[in-house]
């Protein structure tokens, strides 16, 4: 038992240790994804990593979503209109760490939890209001990677 606790103090340490270090990494590279209500270091780690290697490849807010795996897709058979489902194509953990954020705000932040009473008093349904939440923060976040791009261009 006294080596598995020495074994978990120091991965507990080393965790800290790199949770840290990513938060300094962030911070340096791109501060203003942090600004934002309910986005963390994880997730600000997370959309660095997927728009952060190759940022000429977004060139917009839909292409964002798209590679999130957050734009909506048309469903049914052409005769219903207005009913659209989430593309499950993406990148998978940008798509959860989304996820998360939409979640703290309908929880935490009193301008979404206003929006999702409004939403919910016209019918629709959490699952809705969630899908138009997460297109909304996708737009926000494309705004921020904005500076950071031009400023990698310029650079060139």
């Amino acid at each position: 038992m006294r080596t598995l606790a020495k074994r978990w103090r120091y991965l507990d340490t080393e965790a800290a240790e790199l949770t840290k270090m990513i938060a300094d990494l962030v911070t340096a590279a791109a501060p203003q994804l942090l600004e934002p209500f309910g986005i963390g270091v994880d997730t600000a780690a997370e959309i660095l990593i997927v728009a952060g290697d190759n940022p000429e490849r977004i060139r917009s807010a839909a292409a964002l979503a798209k590679l999130a795996g957050i734009a909506p897709v048309p469903t049914g058979s052409g005769m219903t209109s207005g009913r659209h489902r989430i593309n499950h194509g993406g990148h998978r953990q940008l798509n959860a760490a989304i996820y998360r954020t939409v979640i703290v705000r309908m929880r935490f932040h009193q301008p979404t939890t206003d929006y999702v009473a409004r939403r919910t008093a016209e019918g629709k349904t959490k699952r809705e209001i969630i899908r138009c939440l997460t297109r909304y923060v996708i737009r926000d976040l494309y705004h921020l990677l904005q500076p950071a791009r031009t400023e990698g261009a310029s650079a060139s």
